[in-house]
């Protein structure tokens, strides 16, 4: 590294002092002139000032740096010129201690509030001075440019809020996308911290940022082995997803069209279906709790369901009392019967896509499979068929090669067999073996335990049998792990209920309990 010479110092501490906040003619056109100069001689500043332990060291060893730092970061040409700024930041970024010892330390940390004084200069532009917003615009661009290697530093955040609600406000704004990019990988990587306003005001200025937002949150879901047994719809709460897709139908649309896709490669996968159907319930929660003024219909965030779907299958069960359950879920089965049968009739492509359509809804309000699920566990012979027809219907959408009736038929054989298995005491080893074969069967191993699962929960045997028999029949370890998601999408509904039974509630942990442990 190029040492700083005294002679260097001197000279460029007299043009700083000389050229102070002066906006003449004369003074902006010598400071153009030694701008090229004036990076070389901050960037040979910036070597040394890395190489130092703390900001004490950093001071003793460039005692002139502080003021002559302070002097550059108001010189309007200087901050102008992108590459000046960025050098001058980094400069100041190396002086910043997160917890100053001393006088000379806390003294530095003073001078970096420069960039708080840019920060208040934002936030003033956004409020209440259209005008001078839009004046600023070049400005915007220039800081977020300079900015780039800076956005993990603590002081910045506020100053990054600044800049994207300025974006909102004022609609014009140009924030540099690299400031952009570094900012959302920051984000992903826990490195910075933005208040919440912000992080949603980052996802309508750049879509690539909610996407990776939307996807990684996906995957930190699916990887997670604690998001099966603690509440889903916290973790899908605190993503911010669901409260900002409330307030922009747009974010709604993108996180949705890409868990769509996500779904559509892998139909099978119980845990995309979960965090569907528990996204879609926060987002419901999030959107009814706003005033009737400022909330869009439901029609805007649903644009290619048919729209009589919309009302039954976007009421909660909550909102519905319990005795009604039964005929509203039949209401349900009717309405989607008659999409598949016209599917069956016609062999357009606007059939088969009206289906996709109504079955993807159906996965996004999943509580009302889960619902009927529940009702089958003590549901009387004559109520079944249209609750089986559902459930069936939400594992095998399609009629490949007619299987409709055969995969119905699949389903009432798995409800006989289990209502003799968890109805009767004690439970008949031949309807085990039965239900041990049918989960095997991967023909509708997930239907069969989406079933099982629910007579693991609502049945009213003893604790003790109920976990004797899951040990039996589920005994390979991926099979575990989609009864647990299973588990996790019904505490999820559990916790929008009306009223709340502690005795369900302690089956359900006890029963994802037994599965870890096992």
């Amino acid at each position: 590294m190029e040492a700083v010479s005294d002679t260097d110092v001197q000279f460029w501490m007299a043009k700083a002092m000389n050229w102070g906040e002066d906006l003449s003619c004369s003074a902006l056109l010598d400071t153009s002139r030694h701008l090229c100069s004036l990076r070389s001689f901050l960037q040979q500043v910036l070597q040394g000032l890395q190489q130092m332990s703390s900001t004490s060291e950093a001071m003793k060893t460039f005692p002139f740096v502080g003021q002559f730092l302070g002097r550059l970061c108001w010189n309007p040409c200087v901050i102008a010129d992108e590459r000046s700024q960025r050098l001058l930041l980094r400069c100041l970024s190396c002086l910043y201690s997160a917890e100053p010892l001393n006088a000379v330390e806390r003294k530095a940390n003073m001078w970096i509030k420069v960039v708080s004084l840019m920060t208040e200069e934002v936030i003033k532009s956004c409020d209440g001075l259209p005008n001078t917003a839009r004046c600023l615009n070049g400005n915007i661009h220039t800081m977020s440019t300079a900015y780039v290697a800076l956005v993990i530093c603590p002081e910045m955040s506020p100053l990054i809020g600044a800049l994207l609600k300025h974006f909102m406000l004022c609609g014009s704004s140009c924030l540099n996308q690299e400031f952009i990019k570094e900012i959302n990988e920051a984000l992903i990587s826990k490195w910075l911290v933005l208040e919440d306003e912000a992080v949603v005001n980052l996802w309508c200025y750049s879509p690539t940022c909610l996407e990776g937002a939307a996807v990684s949150f996906l995957e930190s879901v699916l990887s997670g082995h604690e998001t099966m047994t603690q509440s889903l719809d916290k973790h899908v709460n605190d993503s911010l997803l669901p409260r900002a897709s409330a307030h922009h139908c747009h974010i709604f649309l993108t996180v949705n069209e890409i868990y769509r896709n996500v779904l559509t490669e892998i139909d099978e996968n119980l845990a995309v279906r979960a965090l569907i159907q528990v996204f879609t319930a926060c987002f419901l929660q999030r959107l009814t709790g706003q005033k009737p003024q400022d909330r869009l219909p439901l029609r805007a965030f649903f644009p290619n369901v048919t729209p009589c779907l919309l009302t039954p299958l976007l009421t909660a069960p909550s909102e519905v009392p319990r005795e009604a359950w039964l005929d509203h879920l039949s209401w349900i089965r009717s309405l989607l019967q008659s999409v598949t049968e016209n599917e069956e009739a016609g062999e357009d492509g606007r059939a088969y896509q009206a289906v996709f359509e109504a079955w993807f809804l159906l996965v996004q309000c999943g509580y009302w499979v889960d619902t009927a699920a529940e009702l089958l566990v003590l549901a009387a012979p004559e109520n079944a068929k249209s609750l089986l027809w559902l459930l069936t219907f939400f594992h095998h959408p399609t009629n490949r090669g007619h299987q409709r009736s055969q995969q119905t038929a699949v389903a009432r054989e798995a409800w006989t067999h289990l209502r003799m298995l968890f109805l009767t005491c004690p439970p008949p080893p031949r309807h085990l073996c039965a239900v041990k074969e049918l989960l095997s069967s991967s023909f509708s191993a997930n239907l069969v335990l989406h079933l099982f699962s629910n007579f693991t929960v609502f049945s009213h045997g003893p604790v003790s049998i109920i976990t004797e028999i899951t040990d039996k029949v589920l005994t390979e370890a991926a099979v575990k792990r989609r009864a647990l998601w299973i588990l996790a999408s019904i505490r999820c509904r559990l916790n929008s209920a009306a009223t709340r039974d502690d005795r369900v509630y302690s089956r359900l942990r006890t029963l994802q309990d037994t599965l870890l442990q096992t």
